[in-house]
This record gives C-alpha cells, sequence and structure tokens, in this order.
C-alpha cells in the first residue's frame, strides 16, 4: 500500500502506527498492494478553513475525507494488470479536535484519533452514515478494524 502521511501540526502523534493501521484497513478491505491513499494531519484552523470551504460548515471538524472516486462499500475495485493504481483520496485529521472530542466523551485518545482514521478511509471506500441501517454498518465495521490492532473505545 501506499499511504502518504504528512503532518502538519503540532501535536505529538504517532505516525507508523497511523500508516500502519491504514495498510491494515485497505488489507481487509481487500484492495491492492499499490493502491494510494493520502492522510493529512492538520491544525484546528486549517481543519475550519476545510470544513467551511468544502463542506459549508462553521468551525473546525475531526476528520474530513475527501474519495477521488464513487467506490461501493466491501467491494474493492478490480483491475488489469497495466492498469494504474487506485488512487482512494485523501483523509483530512485534526488531532487538536480528536483530544477535545475524546476528552469530552471518556475516550482514549489514541484509540479515538485511530477509530477517526478507519472512519475516513472508510468513507473513501464507500461507507456511510446517512440512516441508522448504514451508519450501524460502518460502526460496527470501524469496531472491527480496531479490534485487528488491539484497539476499542470500550
Amino acid at each position: 500500500m501506499n499511504v502518504f502521511l504528512s503532518d502538519e501540526q503540532d501535536r505529538p502523534v504517532d505516525a507508523v502506527s497511523l500508516r500502519n493501521f491504514a495498510v491494515r484497513v485497505l488489507e481487509e478491505e481487500g484492495y491492492a498492494a499499490d493502491t494510494e491513499l493520502a492522510v493529512v494531519l492538520v491544525g484546528a484552523k486549517q481543519m475550519t478553513d476545510y470544513n467551511e470551504r468544502f463542506m459549508d460548515r462553521k468551525g473546525p471538524t475531526d476528520v474530513l475525507a475527501f474519495p477521488i472516486e464513487d467506490l461501493v462499500a466491501g467491494s474493492a475495485p478490480r483491475r488489469l494488470r497495466d492498469e494504474p493504481p487506485v488512487a482512494l483520496g485523501d483523509v483530512f485529521l485534526c488531532p487538536e479536535e480528536i483530544e477535545a472530542r475524546a476528552r469530552a466523551e471518556g475516550f482514549v485518545y489514541d484509540d479515538f484519533l485511530h477509530l477517526l482514521l478507519a472512519h475516513g478511509i472508510l468513507h473513501l471506500l464507500g461507507y456511510d452514515h446517512d440512516d441508522d441501517t448504514t451508519a450501524d454498518a460502518m460502526e460496527k465495521r470501524e469496531d472491527e478494524l480496531l479490534a485487528l490492532i488491539g484497539r476499542s473505545l470500550g
């Protein structure tokens, strides 16, 4: 997997753990070894700008996902050998917001950071939470993925 991780903020994070987890999520979802994904860690100011500009929502948020293609959840695209790698898109995480939300909800910060990375990746892969059924399926998959690396939100 080609997971590009860019840390453009000040909070300490375990970039190796995040990258390895992103690779594991893509493997578990059946994506080819040359699949491409970008993960960008940003500060609250930059996340606020993205949230307002691209989502038309005020203030910062914890995670944003920008897919390149509309994919079907649970169905990795098949491609021929001579086709280019699948480029999934970008996941933006705001550790400052994630830490504040984890504290407010009683979660362990690092576990919650990994959960929201999985959440963003699953959005790129076609998962959504538009209604109770899709939200339940997405949450269940997030929990399964966290469990693979010995994490949970309790």
